[in-house]
């Protein structure tokens, strides 16, 4: 777990940025404020056996345990937060954003532009193949400003949210936007092994039927900083 300091940010689509849609706006200013952590990689196939006994019917399973868990749809994810304890629980999308940003204001986390050297993703903008197209081990590409691992590509990761198709009337606050918007969606940040580069940009959103279970689609979890620093033991 990595601690995420206080600061401010603009969520949402910056303005250099060609792709930014109707959902990623407006943009806000949001302070934050409180202290968390996040898992510094999303939730692996290993930690999710550790931690739930087995994978149960319908989560892939792949030979390499340090790939992240795919196929978990909404509430296998909260399922897995309420057995691991101790106040952990899927983040907020503002949480999200803030945590994939690292502090930068670029339209990706490591600056203007995105490489296969930053993360997993399948084609270019043209459509041409330049990834490997498959998940990898998490923790395979440079962490971001807060330390982070995985922010964008090899998974897309569920947040609270339910799905709201623009920013209009969203809490100017870290808190999951969890009223209104559309029944039986959540929202999905960060982008896959199988997506174009402007799917991983840091504003990108979308959004999933709870019930998914996707092979590009898995999970990290947050936790407020009101309880001890985190000392279990995720590998």
């Amino acid at each position: 777990m990595v601690p995420i300091p206080p600061g401010r940010f603009r969520m949402g689509g910056v303005a250099e940025d060609k792709f930014v849609s109707g959902v990623e706006l407006p943009a806000r200013e949001i302070v934050v404020s409180v202290c968390f952590e996040m898992l510094r990689t999303p939730v692996t196939q290993g930690q999710w056996r550790a931690v739930m006994g087995g994978l149960p019917e319908g989560i892939l399973a792949f030979l390499d345990d340090a790939c992240p868990v795919v196929g978990v749809n909404f509430a296998d994810a909260k399922a897995f937060c309420r057995e691991l304890g101790h106040g952990y629980r899927l983040p907020s999308e503002a949480e999200w954003e803030y945590a994939c940003r690292g502090g930068s204001t670029s339209v990706f986390p490591h600056g203007a532009d995105v490489s296969t050297e930053d993360a997993n993703y399948f084609y270019d903008e043209l459509g041409a193949v330049v990834g490997c197209g498959e998940l990898v081990p998490v923790g395979s590409f440079p962490r971001n400003g807060f330390g982070l691992h995985d922010m964008i590509g090899n998974v897309c990761e569920w947040v609270e949210d339910v799905w709201h198709a623009g920013f209009q009337a969203a809490p100017d606050s870290l808190v999951a936007w969890t009223s209104g918007g559309v029944r039986g969606r959540r929202v999905i940040r960060g982008g896959g092994w199988d997506h174009l580069p402007r799917v991983l940009r840091a504003s990108w959103r979308d959004w999933a039927p709870q019930e998914a279970r996707w092979d590009n689609l898995g999970f990290r979890v947050v936790r407020d900083l009101c309880f001890q620093p985190s000392t279990i033991d995720f590998q």
